[in-house]
């Protein structure tokens, strides 16, 4: 009898060949007779394999990948004559790039069916919000507080004291809102999330809904991302149909109900309270605080508003404890985060670890160094507004201390890697020119101080001497601080990470002597 396999229907693999894969699968297993049972599972996130196909065997799932729809015939030869196969890569679980992580919220990536609310269950689905449902509102606050989780984007607040805060805060009405405007250069872990395993996201929504008193709740998703839009609504109606949304979440008595909205294309609206603006019908632009979402966010009610990761952590909090989640992690950062590898390098994909983990193990050892085979010239963390950071700091653990020690951030976990032929000038052009597209006008470091930056680089660019190039480095570092301090949000506020990693790791691109960068 032919095993069961296993097919990713995530985005990502689709765009390299999936489905055309499995069509082929289909078609010829009807010209051979055989009788296949084919899965479209969520993504393991090892995306230099997609497509990757996995065929249940008594030892685990066996892989072969990256498959094309020409490789099938000769995929299902193999398995019909238990031969080997050039593609196969053994046992999924065993390649050391999955082997070796600690995957916690992705624990369920590439095992189950994205709508299958049996397979969700199956594997752990639910239980954390039956326990929320148990021990009620206060103590539910106090094991997200207890369990030392920090939001998953920029700022790395404690999520446990705005779940207190909104959760004390006496309105007729309070709302849940998830930012899921993924935006930074070279993230996925929420797209990944979101197709491959939405009822998470659903439940670590409705866990927040419960315990804080808001009845009702928005997914606001990037309009890039219409399979994820897709997948969340019909997991929506399927989570609404079996009691874990509506009038009585869980059998709690208490109601709690959402929807998805779908952002315009604007960087901006990933800011949390332009974010609000836009869900309120109104242009994406940044509110002054305080107030603060807590007190007064969407509609001027109290609002809890997190990203997909930090909403998606609950329901393992409340499964297995404040305490399990403290067992992973360093110092203030605990628990894991799903770093997400891209750019230059030859093994991207999603990692997720404990932090405290090095930048050198991620690039190196998951990664494998870079796509081209030239020497690693930096990696950019965070974002298009995170630092660069340069081989000679890749020891240092990816904790947000120490990130913010020399002057970086994890943000949302994006390492965007690089070669020795990028220009560095380039980049740091390119990041004060993005502020400039992307700034939603209100400030004035952010709105004019972006422009003045570009045509700042431009004429370091154009000096002709040391004495011009001097001038203009001055100039560009007063504009830098003048940003970072002055700017209403972090799209101005951060701009200079960028910038100034660039001119102090590698002033050559500049045209400058180090002296001359570090001064």
């Amino acid at each position: 009898m032919m095993p069961t396999l296993y097919l990713p229907t995530d985005s990502l693999a689709r765009a390299v060949g999936a489905d055309e894969v499995s069509t082929a699968l289909i078609t010829q297993a009807r010209e051979r007779n055989l009788p296949l049972e084919l899965q479209r599972t969520s993504s393991r996130g090892l995306y230099w394999l997609e497509p990757l196909l996995e065929v249940d065997s008594p030892q685990g799932r066996i892989g072969f990948g990256p498959l094309t729809a020409a490789d099938v015939p000769s995929v299902l030869e193999a398995l019909s004559s238990s031969t080997e196969h050039p593609l196969s890569l053994g046992l999924v679980e065993e390649l050391p790039y999955l082997k070796t992580q600690q995957r916690l919220l992705f624990a369920r990536a590439g095992i189950t069916r994205p709508l299958s609310l049996d397979d969700y269950r199956a594997h752990g689905g639910f239980e954390g919000l039956a326990r929320a449902v148990a021990i009620g509102g206060e103590q539910t606050a106090t094991a997200v507080f207890d369990s030392g989780l920090r939001g998953r984007g920029g700022a790395a607040f404690p999520a446990g004291i705005k779940w207190r805060t909104v959760r004390g805060t006496q309105a007729a009405q309070k709302y849940i809102v998830c930012n899921a405007d993924e935006g930074d250069s070279g993230t996925f872990a929420d797209r990944m999330l979101m197709e491959g395993d939405p009822f998470l996201l659903i439940e670590g929504m409705a866990i927040a809904g419960l315990c804080t008193g808001a009845t009702y709740g928005y997914i606001y998703v990037r309009s890039e991302y219409p399979d994820a839009v897709a997948t969340l609504r019909n997991a929506l109606e399927i989570a609404r149909s079996n009691g874990y949304l509506g009038a009585n979440v869980g059998g709690s008595g208490q109601a709690f109900d959402m929807e998805v909205r779908v952002g315009a294309g604007a960087y901006i609206c990933g800011e949390e309270t332009a974010l609000l603006d836009s869900l309120e019908g109104k242009r994406g632009v940044v509110r002054a605080k305080p107030p603060i979402p807590a007190l007064q966010g969407l509609f001027g009610q109290p609002t809890l508003v997190h990203n997909v990761l930090t909403l998606a952590s609950a329901p393992l909090i409340l499964a297995k404890g404040a305490q399990f989640y403290r067992d992973y992690g360093m110092g203030r950062s605990l628990g894991t985060m799903p770093f997400q590898l891209a750019g230059n390098v030859r093994h991207g994909g999603l990692v997720e670890r404990a932090f405290g983990l090095t930048l050198r193990e991620l690039v190196e050892g998951y990664g494998g160094g870079t796509a081209s085979g030239r020497p690693l010239k930096a990696a950019q963390v965070g974002g298009p507004l995170g630092a660069w950071v340069p081989p000679a700091q890749f020891d240092t653990p990816l904790d947000y201390e120490a990130f913010a020690a020399m002057g970086a951030m994890l943000g949302h976990g994006g390492v965007v890697v690089a070669d020795d032929t990028l220009d560095m000038a380039h980049m740091a052009r390119f990041a004060m020119e993005f502020c400039a597209e992307e700034s939603c006008g209100k400030c004035t470091p952010c709105r004019i101080g972006s422009t003045r930056g570009v045509e700042v680089i431009d004429r370091l660019l154009a000096a002709p001497d040391q004495a011009g190039r001097d001038q203009q480095v001055i100039i560009l570092k007063d504009l830098c601080d003048t940003m970072q301090y002055g700017s209403l949000c972090a799209l101005g506020g951060m701009v200079s990470f960028p910038v100034a990693s660039a001119l102090k790791y590698f002033p050559a691109d500049f045209g400058l002597q180090p002296s001359e960068a570090e001064q």
